[in-house]
């Protein structure tokens, strides 16, 4: 668990960590959108290389970045067995048998998209630090202020949670040391075992989580912090050359897919 990336922050001076954090959220929605309109092999395959691309201009390690598929390993292994053997295909790997051709292309078909929303996203929380995302996330929700919508609260809320992910990964690695050191068996026996080993590090756990949020509470409050109201920014976004570039790239890729899709069949 202390080796997922999600929600960690990579420093480095490349061309995606200075691009504003607006852009990068609005790549990231384009992005997925085109994930899941793609239908084809091809169209992944250009998607794919989008990402290789981004990732080369973010000068982030390779290790780093896949570390995230890693916590999605046993819902890849999950789903694919599910496809394999309740997906409906026409036509059997051979002849008496159960698997169909349909049911590995569209298993291996829906492991790529899956592959690929992990990675995109994990990029936008390696290149971009808490409060710029914070920030970024207030700006694209300023028009629910108008409604009286607490979009400041939120996207504190959203960015606080996304950086308790690795601190919790991190507390959970301590705790069950701690507990290996008495005595505590976690890697042998049967699943309902291993289930019930489980909650001696699941209550420690979460009262750390409440002590945690508590004294990050009594630090907010001896900063007096109040929210949105009569709030100033000490850094200003703005839009620069390099997401003008970013804009591009993500229409290209939008439209592409779309494109792709109209003229290549889809993959069953």
């Amino acid at each position: 668990m202390r080796e997922v990336a999600f929600g960690q922050y990579y420093p480095a001076n490349s061309f995606v960590h200075k691009c504003d954090p607006r852009t990068k959220i609005l790549f990231l929605i384009v992005y997925i959108v085109a994930v899941f309109l793609a239908n084809s092999f091809y169209a992944l395959a250009a998607l794919a290389a989008v990402f290789c691309l981004v990732a080369v201009f973010s000068r982030i390690p390779v290790s780093s970045l896949f570390r995230s598929v890693k916590a999605i390993l046993f819902l890849l292994a999950f789903t694919a067995l599910l496809n394999l053997f309740f997906y409906r295909g026409k036509t059997p790997l051979w002849e008496g048998s159960f698997l169909t051709y349909e049911a590995v292309y569209f298993t291996v078909f829906l492991a790529v998209r899956l592959v690929l929303l992990v990675l995109s996203s994990a990029i936008l929380t390696l290149t971009t630090t808490p409060v710029s995302l914070t920030d970024g996330i207030e700006s694209l929700l300023t028009p629910l202020k108008w409604v009286r919508f607490p979009v400041h609260e939120l996207a504190l809320i959203m960015s606080i949670a996304l950086r308790f992910i690795p601190i919790l990964t991190d507390e959970t690695g301590r705790i069950m040391n701690a507990q290996k050191a008495r005595g505590a068996d976690f890697e042998t026996g049967g699943l309902f075992k291993r289930i019930k080993a489980i909650v001696p590090i699941l209550i420690p756990l979460l009262i750390s989580a409440f002590r945690r949020a508590d004294e990050l509470g009594d630090a907010m409050d001896a900063r007096c912090y109040w929210g949105s109201k009569v709030r100033t920014k000490y850094k200003k976004l703005t839009f620069t050359w390099r997401d003008i570039v970013a804009f591009v790239l993500c229409t290209a890729c939008l439209v592409g897919v779309v494109v792709m899709g109209q003229f290549i069949p889809a993959i069953i």
